[in-house]
């Protein structure tokens, strides 16, 4: 098994996404890349902590290869826009990649190349790390699976990611 941090906007609908993925035998929500040891959420909302919203994603790389995550994780989120993704802005909702053993500098450089080939060139996510994770509050884990689908937001912003993820990478979905 193997390891990826990704962030890409809020950890609630980045985590719906990669849960449906085969491959995946575990998502995590949680904070990553800030100053301050063992931020809470309320102080990440404030966007003065430098720690991004992320996920991480544990994966079998024989079943989903990293390339092929980092495509999908380029693919249900806008790597175009600065700092937010939709309303939720604040470097919180950056799109970054984060160094591990199992995330190389090569790699993410590379899903990076293909993202913006994809995006005329206006790919702004950032390779930060390696970084201490610190998982998020129990609440916001398997988010979508519970409070999520009474969540207007989550309701407006979860299912389109969902059908990119089924329309362009049927193969990897969940059955």
């Amino acid at each position: 098994m193997a390891e990826a941090i990704l962030a890409g906007g809020c950890f609630w609908c980045t985590e719906a996404v990669f849960r449906d993925v085969v491959g995946v035998s575990a998502v995590e929500s949680g904070y990553i890349g800030g100053t301050i040891p063992h931020p809470t959420y309320k102080q990440i909302c404030t966007g003065a902590t430098g720690h991004a919203e992320a996920i991480r994603v544990t994966f079998d790389p024989a079943v989903l290869p990293l390339a092929s995550l980092l495509d999908i994780h380029f693919a249900t989120h806008d790597p175009t826009q600065l700092n937010r993704q939709g309303n939720d802005v604040g470097t919180q909702y950056r799109s970054a990649l984060f160094l591990s053993p199992d995330l190389p500098r090569a790699e993410a450089e590379a899903a990076i190349a293909r993202a913006n080939a994809d995006h005329a060139g206006r790919v702004v996510t950032t390779i930060e790390g390696p970084a201490e994770w610190y998982p998020a509050e129990d609440y916001h884990q398997e988010y979508w699976e519970g409070e999520g689908q009474r969540n207007p937001y989550c309701l407006a912003v979860i299912p389109p990611k969902l059908q990119k993820l089924r329309k362009s990478f049927a193969e990897k979905v969940k059955g």
